[in-house]
């Protein structure tokens, strides 16, 4: 005995540990991927007010001592009268120096990772941990292509850029396998991935706000940039709201394979992501673009693979039924980016957001519609994997027949 617990009583606790390890309540944990984020954001705008403040006193105003080493697009200061109040009480605006390039070469890794990882732990906890299993990799060759890309643009900061960024690329894997683990997940309705697009495209629509009005030094381009930002932000807001109250029933068929499908691209496409997205833009597109298409296609094998493995078998007409809804389904997604070339964009990550987005949307309601009206068979296990289901069955489980009364309580 000696005060021991009894066995029911340590699978008990066994329980309770389990319940709050699935609930991200792990000790020590630092949060979610988004409140971070929203940290990095905020430092990165208050280095360009500090910024501003520098080149006001110290260069009069004129950012040309360092616009001339990079390219055109950069550098359109602020000339709010808060600013320019502020800039006449800082006592020592030579100190600000650092506030040139060398914050940003710090903020940089960690405002684009931490933006994955929140989309990444928006769609499913299983892409959120596999994603985290692979920030070492990802950080190192994120931080190689920034450092690609800084010595491309040389400057006098360049040095102390590298310098900076090889240290982000430290720090940022350590607080990522510090984060909070996810709560377990809903199915991959309709619904949940309806939210989850709009959710991830008005994210998108914001990092691609902060990057024209803070890390290219373009604070007085924020007023025009405003508006369109609040409103990202609201849909944002209401989309995160909205994910709370989604329905839990399972998805159909179709809809089950592009969840599976669209996880492992997330997660297949976290370490290359970067490589991929400046290849576009330092003459490497086709590159770029075959290795976009590569990492498409392995997604799909391993979500059709982990769709069928978990389904009952098909016989082959109606195999034969799918393989053709998830044709139409890419051809659907196909014409829905084709028509977000309509759309006006100043930038070309602004094209692809609107492009990427369209293509999903499309996907998904034209499978959603196609899964109702040719139903093959519910997946065996809506629930993400590992998850314990309890079959549920109308029949009345098997009674031990009664004990037989005592003699002297028998009725006459």
């Amino acid at each position: 005995m000696g005060g021991g617990l009894t066995r029911p009583s340590r699978c008990r606790v066994r329980a309770v540990r389990t319940r709050r390890l699935a609930a991200g309540s792990g000790s020590g944990r630092l949060g979610h991927p988004a409140a971070w984020l929203a940290v990095v954001v905020g430092l990165i705008y208050v280095n360009q007010v500090l910024f501003t403040v520098y080149v006001l006193r110290v260069h009069h105003g004129d950012p040309a001592f360092i616009a001339r080493y990079l390219p055109s697009g950069w550098f359109s200061l602020a000339h709010w009268p808060v600013l320019r109040a502020l800039a006449r009480h800082v006592p020592d605006p030579a100190a600000l120096a650092p506030s040139v390039l060398r914050v940003q070469a710090f903020l940089e890794l960690p405002f684009v990772f931490l933006a994955y990882l929140t989309v990444c732990r928006w769609f499913s906890a299983d892409a959120y941990r596999r994603a985290r299993w692979l920030a070492w990799p990802a950080s190192a060759v994120w931080t190689v292509t920034f450092c690609v890309v800084e010595w491309h643009l040389r400057n006098p900061y360049t040095t102390d850029d590298l310098i900076i960024r090889a240290a982000a690329g430290i720090v940022v894997p350590l607080l990522a396998g510090r984060l909070s683990e996810p709560r377990p997940g809903r199915p991959q309705n309709l619904p949940g991935l309806l939210v989850f697009a709009v959710s991830t495209a008005a994210l998108g629509w914001l990092v691609l706000a902060v990057y024209s009005t803070a890390l290219l030094y373009n604070l007085g381009r924020l007023g025009p940039a405003g508006p369109g930002a609040a409103l990202a932000l609201a849909v944002l807001v209401a989309a995160r709201a909205a994910a709370r109250h989604l329905p839990s029933r399972p998805p159909g068929r179709g809809i089950d394979l592009i969840a599976r499908s669209f996880g492992w691209f997330l997660v297949l496409f976290f370490v290359p992501a970067l490589p991929i997205r400046y290849g576009l833009n330092f003459g490497a597109r086709d590159v770029s673009a075959a290795a976009s298409l590569i990492l498409i296609g392995a997604a799909a094998i391993c979500g059709a693979r982990e769709a069928l493995a978990r389904a009952p078998s098909l016989p082959p007409r109606r195999l034969a039924v799918w393989s053709g809804q998830m044709a139409l389904t890419v051809l659907a997604g196909l014409c829905g980016a084709a028509a977000s070339l309509l759309l006006p964009a100043g930038y070309a990550e602004t094209r692809l957001l609107w492009a990427a987005a369209a293509f999903f949307l499309c996907a998904i309601t034209v499978c959603a519609v196609l899964d109702r009206a040719l139903p093959t068979a519910t997946p065996r296990s809506a629930q993400p994997p590992g998850t314990l289901t309890v079959p549920v069955t109308d029949e009345v489980p098997h009674q031990p027949p009664a004990a037989d009364p005592a003699p002297g309580n028998r009725k006459p």
